[in-house]
This record gives C-alpha cells, structure tokens and sequence, in this order.
C-alpha cells in the first residue's frame, strides 16, 4: 500500500525488453536506503517489486499484463520516474490509499497556469472509469496523490501547486502525454459489494442476502 506522496525522482538508467515483458534498471538515490529484495516500489503509480540491487541502481520486473495497462511501455532511458516506497505503518497517512494496481492510461489534453497553480486537464482512455472520478476525490496521477477539481465533457481537471510540480514528473509533462491513472480504491469496493449476488448454492445465497444494496445501507443510516 502507498499514500500518493512521491519521495524522489528516480533516472531510468537501462532497458531490457522481451516482448511485453521488460527489465528496468532505474538509479535513485534517498529510497535506497534500506531498500531490500522484494520490497515493493511505485514506479510512476505502478506497484513493482525489487528484483536486483546494484549500487545506486535497482532493478524490477515489468510483465506483460503491466505492460499493457500502463505507460511504462513508453520509457525510454534518461526518462524521470516517480517512486515511492511501500507505506511503514508507524508513518503518516498523508495523501490517500494507493494500491500500485493503476485502472488504465490516460491522456494530458491540456495544462494552463492559474495564479499559483498549474491545471492539468486529463482524459481517461476507458470512459467507465468516470463512475469512479467525482468532483472533489482522490486520485492516483503517476502515482501522485491528487485531488479531482472537476469533470466534464470526458475529462478531468487537477490542480497542482509548485511543490508538487517541482518534485514529481508532472514538471516534465506536456500535452500529449500519458500518465497512469489509478481511481480511489473505495470507490470500487462498495460498487462492487452493491453489485453482489451470490449465485450458488441457494441455500447460501438466503443465509447471506441479496448483497449491499442501497436500502440496507438507508436502513443502517449510511445513507
């Protein structure tokens, strides 16, 4: 699990790729400490595991199921990376739940200044990933913690202040672009509980219900 605040910027240093399946060398520096194999690690919002450790350099795996679903098809070497290490439960909870599990890829449509922030307008490639992206809640944008300021005509908005885009990739990012979007995680959960129904056997089915529906959740005062 990862919180959406970026602890450094890492440099792909080497690519080693074989099919839809590839290798990455990238170099960092702050998160080496103490990093171990096996540790988890997001590289631009996509959980991957540290497989070797060389010095100033880690590699990790990148399946083809990753691959397909995200942007890190499109690193070339010198590209920046957002990472951050898995969340230490003595830590603080300082943006949001983040999986590593990014929903798909999207496209920066556009970026404009507003006084002290810089507005990124962003467009999913899945348009049903718009149930999960609301006016005001989380998500993961390479990674990043970030907030929704609207959304309309199939797309959305962020609004990023000069911290943020000083310490993450975003500051390299232009129309054009792709970025991997993970949607807060919460939201999939109680659509999913809503939408279950258990099939068989029948008997099961009565001892446990018809699922979470919106009337238990009004009669419990969720709603």
């Amino acid at each position: 699990m990862f919180t959406g605040l970026i602890e450094e910027i890492g440099t792909l240093k080497k690519i080693d790729r074989r099919g839809e399946a590839m290798v990455l060398g990238i170099q960092a520096s702050h998160i080496m400490h103490g990093l171990a194999l096996g540790d988890s690690i997001a590289c631009n919002g996509v959980c991957l595991t540290v497989t070797t450790i060389a010095g100033s350099i880690f590699t990790v795996d990148v399946m083809p199921e990753t691959y397909r679903l995200s942007s890190l098809k499109e690193l070339r070497s010198g590209s920046p990376i957002n990472l951050e290490r898995a969340m230490a439960a003595n830590g603080r909870f300082g943006g949001h739940i983040v999986q590593g599990h990014v929903d798909g890829v999207a496209t920066i449509e556009g970026i404009e200044s507003n006084q002290n922030a810089v507005i990124f307008h962003i467009k999913p490639q899945h348009s049903e990933l718009f149930r999960y992206i609301i006016p005001k809640g989380s998500i993961a944008v390479d990674g990043i913690s970030l907030t929704v300021v609207s959304v309309d005509n199939g797309s959305f908005t962020i609004s990023i202040i000069p911290h943020t885009l000083k310490e993450t990739v975003l500051a390299h990012r232009k129309p054009g672009d792709t970025v991997n979007i993970e949607c807060d995680v919460l939201g999939k959960y109680i659509e999913h509980m809503m939408n279950y129904r258990q099939s068989t056997p029948n008997d099961a089915q009565s001892s446990r219900g018809s699922g979470l529906t919106a009337d238990f959740l009004q009669q419990n005062g969720y709603m």
